[in-house]
This record gives C-alpha cells, structure tokens and sequence, in this order.
C-alpha cells in the first residue's frame, strides 16, 4: 500500500487517491455500471432533488445517532454493501473490511463473490467483533445455493440477504471491453469447484470470462418460490435486496421476510431506471413500518444517509466508497471512509435541529421533494 500523507475530508477525497491506485480492469469493474450508466448517474444526482427544511432553536449539545438493524444495536445508520473481488483493491480484501467494520461497530454484508471465504471471514470477524451478514445468489444447481446458506451460518452470520434484482447479470459494458476476469492470484474463494481462474472463461477484449461464467451459474427462473424455499432452509433473518416498488414490497411483506433494502445494485442491473431514494417513499408506504426498509446506491455523503434515514429507511449502505477507502489504505481507508460518514451524518442531525433518528422520523416535514416546495 503506498504512502498516504494527505488528510481526507471527503469520501470523494478518497475516490480520487483510489483512482490512482487501482489498474484500469478493477477500477473500471467497481466504477462502472450496466449500459449508458444512467441509473448509476441518478443514483447519485437525485439525492439533490430532496432538500432539507431545518429546525432552529433546539439544543443539539447532545446528540444520539444510535439506532438498531433487525436486532443488532449499532451507533450510526450506517453500514456496509455487499462489493465482489474486494482483493483487487488491497492485499487483505474482505478481511481488511471486517476490520473497519469493527472499528466502527458497523454491520458488514459479505459478497457470496468474494475473495475470501466466509469461514475466514467469519473468524476474523470473531477476532475483532464485527457482525457480519451474507449477501446470496440463487444458483441454478440448488446444493451450492444451500450449501452456502449453511456455511453462512456456521460462520456466525447474523442474516441473510437474498439478491433478487439478478435473474441475469446485467450489460457492463466496460467489463466487456476489458475481457474483465480475475487476476491470476486471486479466485472466487467460496465455491470450491468451477470458480477458479483455471476454470473461468479467459477473459479477451469484447468478450466478459466473468459475465460467461456468472450467467452460467445464476438461476433466471428466480421467484417468490424461491424464497420460501431458501426459508425452508435457515432460521436466519432473510433481507431481500433489490426492491423498487412498492407492489413488489408487499409481496415481500406477506412472504414474511425480515427486511428490505432498496436497491438497483448500484446501477450494474437494469440501465434506466429510477434512483433508489426515489423508489424509498413508495417502498415505506407499502410496508407500513412493519419491517425495516435500508437502502442502497448513490450515497456519498453524511447528508444523503440524513436525507434517506429522514425519509423513513432504517439506514443505509454503502459499497464503492469502501472500495475507494480500501484501495487508498486497506483497512485505515475503509475505516476512515465510515468515520467521514458518521461525522458529516452526526453534523446534519445537529445543524438540522434533531437529537436522535427517532425525533428525525416522527417529523414529516423535513425532507421535501424539490416538486413540493411551492405547496408548503
């Protein structure tokens, strides 16, 4: 890891230093997302369509940023997305983010596509005491699906997060250009037969080996089916990834799932869609506080994460500025990525007049779509 003398006020500090770190494959893999990039443009560009209408004369010299994820107390809103192949970006991978995960007591989701086993994982995790969920994929050979479940939970994890917006994977188009595969080094660590490099397509300009093998694995005849099989199999939570409609959160809902996280899969599925903070007020109406709803896609700053919690999510999760924090400085810069964050969301809560996520909550009026503001 090279020297890193400069102070980083931002998460996008660390996106540009990232950048220089990272060859043009893994930057382009973790930067880009599915077709024109619309929605991964959105995602972030329509956090600015919902404004802040703050309070004054309230004192904030105290101020409680705590709240609890499906029973998992935890000091700020905030956690960590499942992102694949985190090796690419420091030596450590997944273990170095474990470690920030528990500097800052935030709950990890583990990527099924990782460069670590969940086992290993799982055991750093233990050493430094982290909590740890796992993100799934429905495969179309079912004994990997369930095998990964078990191995979930021998290795302490405490949910597990279905992917549901992934029938197929979606047309990245960067990927494909670079003939993106694994670096001959590293594997994918949770599959013990068909995953490694030596058996993965080799990757040639215009010609994905990673998107060859995944669509070859992942199941398209995914269905509501398919959950109430997976809880035939655990006694885990189960979150559901990739909601963006309020019917659909419903169907969740009456399935008897634990959780909701709102997402698009950081603009890497389907192109042209709607932000997830768009989708966040349908999603909220459906399930009625029922269970929680998180969300991802977009977030770069403390004041997103305020705007979305003040909406109504449970909280959020962040996947790329993990990324930029490890390929800056490996644990130091993931840690340092989540401290930015908890500080800029600590600092609205305060200039916004709120001293906790419940007094946030129970007032509707401070978050308002920038279409509403003539109607106040």
């Amino acid at each position: 890891m090279p020297n890193v003398p400069r102070v980083f006020l931002t998460v996008n500090d660390y996106r540009r230093f990232a950048d220089t770190n990272l060859l043009k494959s893994a930057r382009d893999y973790y930067e880009s997302g599915a077709e024109e990039e619309k929605t991964l443009r959105r995602n972030e560009a329509a956090f600015n369509d919902f404004l802040v209408r703050p309070r004054c004369l309230r004192s904030v010299q105290n101020v409680d940023t705590r709240t609890e994820w499906n029973g998992t107390s935890v000091p700020y809103p905030i956690g960590i997305a499942p992102t694949a192949f985190q090796r690419m970006a420091t030596s450590d991978g997944e273990l170095s983010t474990v470690r920030a995960a528990a500097a800052t007591s935030s709950i990890m989701i583990c990527s099924s596509w990782s460069t670590t086993s969940i086992e290993d994982i799982g055991k750093e995790a233990k050493q430094c005491g982290a909590t740890i969920w796992f993100q799934l994929y429905v495969y179309r050979d079912r004994s990997v699906t369930e095998a990964l479940i078990n191995r979930a939970e021998k290795s302490g994890a405490k949910a597990l997060v279905l992917t549901v917006d992934t029938p197929v994977l979606g047309r990245r188009i960067a990927d494909t250009i670079n003939g993106f595969t694994l670096p001959n080094h590293l594997k994918f660590a949770n599959f013990d037969t068909g995953a490694s490099q030596a058996n993965m397509p080799k990757g040639e300009s215009g010609k994905s080996g990673f998107m060859e093998y995944v669509c070859s694995q992942i199941d398209p005849s995914l269905d509501w089916t398919t959950l109430r099989w997976i809880k035939t199999k655990t006694s885990l939570p189960i979150i559901v990834k990739g909601v963006m409609r309020g019917d659909d959160a419903e169907l969740a809902l009456n399935a008897k799932v634990d959780g909701i996280i709102v997402s698009n899969h950081g603009g890497r599925q389907m192109d042209g869609t709607i932000s997830t903070i768009e989708a966040l007020p349908n999603v909220l109406a459906a399930v009625g506080g029922k269970i929680p709803v998180y969300l991802d896609g977009g977030i770069r700053t403390g004041r997103d994460i305020f705007k979305a919690v003040g909406i109504g999510a449970a909280g959020i999760f962040v996947g790329r500025p993990i990324l930029w924090g490890l390929a800056t400085d490996g644990t130091r810069g993931a840690t340092g990525v989540l401290d930015v964050l908890q500080s800029e969301f600590k600092h609205c809560m305060q200039l916004s007049g709120f001293r906790s996520i419940k007094e946030l909550q129970a007032d509707k009026g401070t978050i308002v779509h920038a279409s509403k503001i003539a109607k106040i």
